[in-house]
């Protein structure tokens, strides 16, 4: 492994509705950094005016959703010839656009469930149960899952706080996985089992609301067959290049009990707090929290130039 950068700034916080997450995941990164021998600066970003001390060599993002994962700060790092942690500026908005993703899954034969563009004040034609989804925001935020008709006005309105125009994408049960990829590797399925039978915020971050009675179990690796995991595997793999990712993700895909695997997104900044689904699928391929860390920075290091 190459020897990390002296000094890492670790961005966390964010204006967006991820912040208290991102700041977890920013003080378990600078931890681990930390122990491997780097001295770490603990950036706390409230928005595109954040200082990074000079002679810092790289700038690990830990900034979830809005303004981490969209190319935003991507932009901004370059723009002061900052090296930085993930994607490139045009992959990374790419990933966050739910409708573009959809659009490159399609053109790649990446299976993905149907769905359709709606504009605000129009209504979906697609048969309910259907999931009605904010396009460029993370972590569950403005999705809903419809089951019935009289349901649909408010979950319309939530959604429309976040984008003029919303994916409606046809619901599809079954088991729900998610597969960490890290560079060219496909790490351990996990099977999510949500307490509320959706994987919702809630259901993700229990330790940042502990009275709303959250949490999933998480089955790592999933009881899949090897056949399966590995058809499972090489469909996350190719959502991931369908992006043109090259450094690190998770692929979140739908199982049913009958048809195709099917992927639902790609997170291209996913959660590494002690609750995250990354590090647990990295540690039971036998990585650990900081070797995860220190293999980010050093794929990074790799990245090719971004499409932008």
């Amino acid at each position: 492994m190459n020897a990390l950068p002296k000094s890492i700034a670790v961005l966390m916080g964010g204006p967006g509705s991820e912040r208290d997450v991102s700041i977890a995941t920013g003080k378990g990164v600078a931890k681990a950094l930390r122990s491997l021998g780097a001295k770490v600066h603990e950036i706390d970003v409230k928005g595109p005016e954040f200082e990074v001390p000079a002679g810092v060599e790289l700038a690990f993002i830990a900034l979830h959703g809005t303004f981490g994962e969209d190319g935003q700060v991507q932009r901004i790092l370059e723009a002061r010839g900052i090296a930085y942690t993930g994607e490139g500026v045009a992959e990374s908005e790419l990933a966050f656009d739910k409708i573009r993703s959809k659009d490159a899954f399609k053109k790649q034969g990446v299976t993905t469930p149907y769905w359709q563009i709606i504009a605000l004040g129009q209504r979906p034609t697609i048969p309910i149960p259907f999931v009605i989804k904010a396009p460029r925001q993370g972590s569950t935020v403005g999705i809903h899952i419809i089951r019935n008709e009289k349901d649909v006005d408010a979950a319309m309105a939530d959604a429309s706080k976040y984008d003029n125009e919303l994916l409606v994408e046809k619901f599809i049960p079954g088991r729900e996985l998610t597969i960490g990829i890290l560079g060219d590797q496909p790490l351990p399925i996990i099977e999510i089992i949500a307490k509320g039978g959706f994987y919702d915020f809630t259901n993700k971050y229990p330790f940042l609301n502990p009275g709303a009675g959250g949490g999933a179990e998480h089955v790592c690796p999933a009881k899949i067959s090897d056949e399966q995991t590995r058809a499972i595997q090489d469909l996350a793999l190719r959502a991931h290049r369908a992006l043109g990712l090259q450094v690190y993700s998770r692929v979140d895909i739908m199982s049913p009990e009958e048809g195709e695997p099917s992927v639902l997104e790609v997170n291209t900044i996913p959660g590494m707090t002690e609750a995250s689904l990354l590090p647990e699928a990295a540690a039971a391929a036998g990585i650990g929290y900081a070797e995860l860390c220190a293999r980010i920075i050093e794929l990074s290091a790799k990245r090719g130039p971004s499409n932008s």
